[in-house]
């Protein structure tokens, strides 16, 4: 079993269980190995109420500095229904100041989630919205926030749903937003626009509640696809294996891949494909290399 196929593995694991409830206690995801960290909390089992909005969704906090910030985005979400927070990489956790700032929401704490890389936290979500504060130097469509519910509540039955916050001076970084389908933006007062990380996981919190409720409403049966759409995890395979392809058919003919790469990234993931699209695609990878193999041994 090679190293990724382990931390996959792992993955999982940390994951089946975070659904299924811990003894008071937070998941801690690492390469080593998988952990339970005590919490102040005798909370048993993190039953979603009959309230809870219907979608598999996860809000993931990047490299958050201030342990109060999880414990307040804690808060947030579970005011709103939701009960599924990671973190990534955290300064801090657990930490009294989280739990004070928590606010009674000690299912959340209960089952957070903790992994050392975005990739990791992501890596079975079929769409992922990353929330920035500004524009950064990765074009993604921008959504405001209730643009962005709407989407999330738009996806496929049993897609697993990441909103994504950055840290609280820097936000999210280049490589982190290239993971992404879009970027939210929240259309604050432009001469004074900085908002607390726990404001801004409510807003989107709220608008998600908004869409929730509205998505109850009786609507018209519409035929499901017949494939799951492809993860995170399956996409970062297929951009590698297109990556490879490319070099391998010398497409490039010496020129930098990187600006090439970023747009087939992002025409790619604007198409939402599904299982089976990758799978024909990245057979059309296999045959292109086998072709370009047996070009080089004619040659030779």
């Amino acid at each position: 079993m090679t190293r990724l196929e382990r931390d996959t593995a792992r993955r999982k694991e940390v994951w089946g269980s975070s659904r299924s409830g811990w003894s008071g206690g937070a998941v801690v995801a690492d390469n080593a190995n998988v952990k339970r960290i005590e919490t102040t909390s005798s909370h048993v089992e993190d039953v979603p109420p009959p309230s809870a909005p219907r979608l598999s969704l996860r809000f993931v906090l990047v490299r958050t500095s201030h342990p109060g910030n999880i414990g307040a985005a804690a808060r947030a979400i579970r005011t709103m229904g939701f009960t599924r927070l990671v973190l990534v990489a955290p300064h801090e956790f657990p930490h009294p100041e989280t739990t004070a700032l928590a606010v009674g929401a000690t299912d959340v704490l209960d089952n957070v989630v903790v992994v050392p890389t975005l990739v990791e936290a992501i890596a079975d979500c079929t769409l992922i919205l990353g929330c920035t504060a500004r524009r950064r130097g990765v074009a993604l469509q921008e959504l405001n926030p209730r643009d962005a519910a709407r989407q999330a509540f738009a996806a496929s039955a049993g897609s697993e749903i990441a909103i994504v916050f950055g840290n609280e001076r820097t936000g999210l970084e280049n490589d982190e937003l290239k993971l992404c389908h879009a970027a939210v933006h929240i259309p604050s007062d432009p001469t004074f626009s900085s908002l607390n990380l726990a404001q801004a996981v409510q807003v989107l919190a709220y608008e998600l509640r908004l869409a929730s409720l509205e998505a109850q409403a009786p609507a018209a049966d519409v035929p499901a696809k017949s494939d799951p759409p492809a993860s995170a995890e399956q996409m970062e395979y297929f951009f590698s294996h297109l990556a490879q392809t490319l070099d391998d058919i010398d497409f490039h003919k010496g020129r930098s891949p990187r600006t090439i790469m970023q747009r087939l990234r992002r025409l790619f993931l604007r198409t939402h494909m599904d299982e089976r699209e990758v799978r024909i695609l990245r057979g059309l990878f296999d045959d292109a290399q086998r072709m370009a193999r047996m070009a080089k041994e004619r040659e030779t």
